[in-house]
């Protein structure tokens, strides 16, 4: 087993250090190349307006597409979210996401700048069933997207609010996403999920 973590910018050494902890292979991913022999990508947070013109100018945009639509795992966190998208809104308008895997759409930034971080109890619905108040897990909130599913897209976590619970973890198929940083939270149960979603690829 041995998954990549997308190395053009962002927080690549936070998911290294829960892929040690739960002692899974992994790789830096640069080049189209270096997707071979991974059996699953990680997209980390990051600035996603410059990880997605690097994801062009490298060809990886393309190469990750074909994977991913063959059935390759993947998972995007906050910025990495925004790239999986097929919609994402900000400053400058609405358009495409650079890769447009999965049914969504993210508004960037749409709970404040860095200044506005938080953190926030979510309830997961990993294994297919409504979110359950017995499943907490610590959402790690930093100039976070919002995400809206659209199409057949599933939603797999809420953060509470008033109105119930705004969607921040979704999935469909093999394709994950989520606004927070659980990689930052000391909770390893969602790269646990995703390894053993790999495994069964």
């Amino acid at each position: 087993m041995k998954i990549g973590i997308l190395a053009l910018q962002g927080a690549v050494q936070d998911h290294e250090k829960v892929l040690k902890r739960l002692q899974v292979g992994h790789a830096q991913v640069r080049l189209p190349a270096d997707l071979e022999g991974l059996d699953g990508l990680i997209l980390p947070g990051g600035e996603s307006t410059v990880m997605a013109l690097y994801l062009r100018e490298y060809g990886l945009d393309t190469a990750i597409r074909a994977r991913v639509e063959a059935g390759f795992p993947v998972f995007g966190f906050c910025a990495g979210a925004i790239l999986l998208c097929s919609e994402v809104e900000g400053p400058e308008g609405r358009g495409p996401g650079a890769l447009g895997l999965l049914e969504a759409r993210a508004i960037r930034n749409a709970y404040g700048r860095q200044l506005s971080s938080f953190e926030e109890t979510i309830t997961l619905a990993i294994d297919g069933s409504a979110p359950q108040e017995s499943s907490p897990f610590p959402g790690v909130f930093i100039r976070a997207p919002r995400l809206e599913p659209l199409g057949s897209t599933q939603v797999l976590g809420r953060r509470r609010t008033e109105n119930g619970g705004e969607p921040v973890l979704l999935g469909s198929g093999r394709v994950l996403a989520a606004a927070f940083h659980p990689e930052l939270s000391g909770d390893d149960r969602l790269h646990r999920y995703f390894i053993e979603l790999a495994a069964g690829a």
